[in-house]
C-alpha cells in the first residue's frame, strides 16, 4: 500500500516546534507556534475556564452526541461575540453558525462550502499568511491566488498594491482576510482601509472569508470587531471562521465555529444543509467540552467579567512587551527605527531581521546567555541601521 510514498516535508510551524523539542540547549526559546506563555514560560489555564469546568463537572448529566452543527446555545454565544458591533446580525435568520474543531476546522468546512457553491472560485490569500491557509483550501480542491500585503522595506501594509491585485479578481472569487492580529506580520488595516476593502469587494462581487482567530488580543473585544463590521456594512455575503484557542486558552480543546452570512434566510438554510453534509462526511459532529466551557463563560455575567479581565491582561502584556522591546533597542544605541514593532498587534511580528540573521540566532546562539544574544542583536541592527 505505502511503498510508493516518500517522506512528506515537515509542517513549517509544527516542524519547528519538533526541532525545538529535540534541541538539548536549556536556554532555548520557542518562537514558532502561536501559543501565549506567561513570564514563567507557561501556557496557563484561565481562571474563568476552571470555574466553568467545575460547574460542568457538577452539573453535566450526559455525554451524548451533539447535533451535526453543534450546540445552538454555543452558536448564539459565538454570534454575540463576533457581531458585538453589528448586533442587528445576532440571530438574523440569514446568519447560520456551525460549531467546529478549532478555527482550522472552520476554515476547512468553509472551504468545502465554497467548493460546493462555486467550484471554479479562486481563494485570494495575503502574502505572507499563516502557512496552513493554502493547504486547507487546496486540500478542498480550490485554486489559490495571492495578493500583496507586507512591504519589507517599510514594514508596513502594501494597501494600494493589495487593492490593485484584488481589483483583478473574478466576480465570485473569495478573499481571505485576517480579522485582526494578522498572522504572521502583526499588521492590520486601519478602520478606513477596512471600509475601502469592503467597498471594493462589494463592487467586484467578491466574497470575504474572515479568519478571526485572535479577537480581543489587539485592542479590545469589541474594538477588534471593527474591521469585520466594516466589511459586513458593504457586503451581503461572508464567511467567518472564529477560534477560541487564544482568547480562552483552549488550545487543545479545539474550539471554533464557522459563521455564514447569506443574502436571505432561504440561502442561509441552504448553506447550513451543505455545511452539515460536509461535517458529517468529515468528523460527523463536533467535540462538546471546550465549546460548552465557552458557552458557560459567555452566558454568566460574573464568569464573563473574569474572562474579559484575563484577556485584557494577556493583551496588555503582549502590547507592553512590544513597547519595551522598542525602548530597549533605542536605549542600546540602535539607530534604526523599530517603532513599527510597537504598532503591530497580536502574537506575531516581522522584526526586519534577515533570514540569515534569524538562522544564525537559532543555530548558533539559541543556548547562549541572554547578554550575548542582546549583544549580537544590537550589533546586527546597528550595522543594518
Amino acid at each position: 500500500m505505502f511503498e510508493t510514498l516518500t517522506k512528506a516535508p515537515d509542517d513549517p510551524i509544527l516542524g519547528l516546534t519538533a526541532a525545538f523539542q529535540r534541541d538539548p540547549r536549556p536556554d532555548r526559546v520557542n518562537l514558532s507556534a502561536g501559543v501565549y506563555k506567561d513570564a514563567r514560560g507557561h501556557t496557563p489555564v484561565f481562571r474563568s475556564v476552571k470555574l466553568a469546568e467545575a460547574r460542568l463537572l457538577e452539573e453535566e448529566t450526559s455525554k451524548n452526541y451533539l447535533p451535526i452543527e453543534g450546540s445552538p446555545a454555543y452558536a448564539t454565544a459565538v454570534q454575540a461575540l463576533i457581531f458585538a458591533t453589528a448586533p442587528r446580525l445576532i440571530g438574523d435568520p440569514r446568519v447560520v453558525t456551525a460549531q467546529t474543531p478549532g478555527g482550522t476546522g472552520a476554515l476547512r468546512v468553509g472551504a468545502e462550502l465554497v467548493r460546493r457553491a462555486r467550484p471554479e472560485a479562486h481563494v485570494w490569500i495575503s502574502r505572507p499568511t499563516w502557512p496552513n491557509h493554502p493547504n486547507v483550501f487546496q486540500a478542498a480542491g480550490l485554486a489559490v491566488e495571492w495578493y500583496p500585503y507586507f512591504d519589507a522595506t517599510t514594514n508596513s501594509l502594501r494597501f494600494d498594491d493589495m487593492l490593485a491585485a484584488l481589483g483583478d479578481a473574478t466576480p465570485g472569487d473569495v478573499v481571505l482576510l485576517h480579522g485582526c492580529c494578522h498572522n504572521p506580520t502583526g499588521i492590520d488595516p486601519t478602520l478606513g482601509q477596512w471600509r475601502e476593502i469592503g467597498k471594493l469587494l462589494a463592487e467586484r462581487e467578491l466574497v470575504p472569508f474572515v479568519d478571526f482567530a485572535y479577537q480581543g488580543l489587539a485592542n479590545g473585544m469589541e474594538e477588534d470587531t471593527a474591521g469585520l463590521t466594516a466589511l459586513l456594512e458593504e457586503n451581503d455575503e461572508a464567511l467567518i471562521a472564529s477560534s477560541y484557542s487564544k482568547n480562552f486558552g483552549l488550545y487543545n480543546e479545539r474550539v471554533g465555529a464557522l459563521t455564514v452570512l447569506a443574502e436571505d434566510a432561504v440561502r442561509g438554510e441552504a448553506a447550513m444543509t451543505h455545511m452539515r453534509q460536509a461535517i458529517r462526511a468529515n468528523y460527523s459532529n463536533p467535540p462538546a467540552h471546550g465549546a460548552k466551557v465557552v458557552e458557560v463563560v459567555l452566558s454568566d455575567d460574573a464568569l464573563r467579567e473574569i474572562w474579559r479581565n484575563e484577556v485584557s491582561t494577556i493583551r496588555d502584556r503582549i502590547n507592553g512587551m512590544r513597547g519595551r522591546f522598542v525602548k530597549a533597542l533605542r536605549q542600546a544605541g540602535v539607530r534604526q527605527d523599530f517603532s513599527f514593532v510597537a504598532d503591530q498587534r497580536g502574537m506575531f511580528s516581522f522584526t526586519g531581521l534577515s533570514k540569515e540573521q534569524v538562522v544564525a540566532l537559532r543555530e548558533q546562539h539559541a543556548g547562549a546567555p541572554e547578554s550575548e544574544i542582546d549583544r549580537l542583536l544590537r550589533e546586527w541592527l546597528i550595522a543594518d541601521g
